[in-house]
């Protein structure tokens, strides 16, 4: 009977030890600080079909240099280079996805990533046969460079999508009520009355 209390209080000892123990750990922090907010840094809706909002976003790339690799009523995808200085290139790839809410309106999701390149130069060498000793590598003079990518990250800048989602907005087809009325017509003007007729002398 001792030993049996004993074990049953040893057990609930250990119970509360590792009750303690879970409270006090800490959580692994979300990897490169990614939490999947509530915040709409990377869509926006609007009030246009799928395929306008689509046309929309591609015209807004358009407009700021982008190259067009893909369009179509759902997606849009496109790119853009630069380079820094001589020896780095950067390319600015940016997707658009087109998701249909409702009949009248459409989900706009864009994601950016930013690739990063780097100038590499790479010598070649020829074996060469000595006598007894083997081949030995020696250098020659050619030589080549190519762009090797060194970095790639996601854009998570929040004017830069924010301002794309403005140039989207600007290219949305206007609504029937909100379509700029003509120019009114102008008004009809009354030529100037003829000078009076000149008297006849001695009169």
């Amino acid at each position: 009977m001792t030993r049996t209390r004993f074990a049953a209080r040893a057990l609930t000892i250990a119970s509360l030890l590792a009750a303690c123990g879970m409270r006090g750990a800490k959580q692994e922090p979300p990897p490169s600080g990614e939490t999947f907010g509530a915040d709409d840094t990377y869509s926006r809706t609007y009030e246009v079909s799928q395929a306008a909002a689509c046309e929309s976003a591609r015209r807004a790339l358009l407009g700021q240099g982008y190259v067009i690799a893909k369009t179509g009523a759902d997606a849009v995808e496109a790119n853009k280079n630069f380079q820094p200085d001589a020896e780095t290139h950067t390319q600015l790839n940016v997707r658009v996805t087109c998701v249909p809410q409702d009949d009248s309106h459409a989900i706009v999701f864009v994601n950016a990533v930013q690739d990063r390149y780097a100038l590499k130069t790479t010598s070649n060498s020829a074996s060469v046969g000595v006598g007894m000793i083997g081949s030995v590598s020696l250098p020659v003079g050619s030589s080549g460079a190519s762009l090797v990518r060194v970095a790639s990250n996601t854009v998570q800048n929040v004017d830069f999508y924010k301002r794309f989602f403005d140039r989207v907005k600007y290219y949305l087809p206007a609504a029937p009520g909100e379509q700029s009325a003509p120019p009114p017509a102008p008004e009809p003007t009354t030529p100037p009355d003829p000078p009076p007729a000149p008297k006849p002398a001695g009169g």
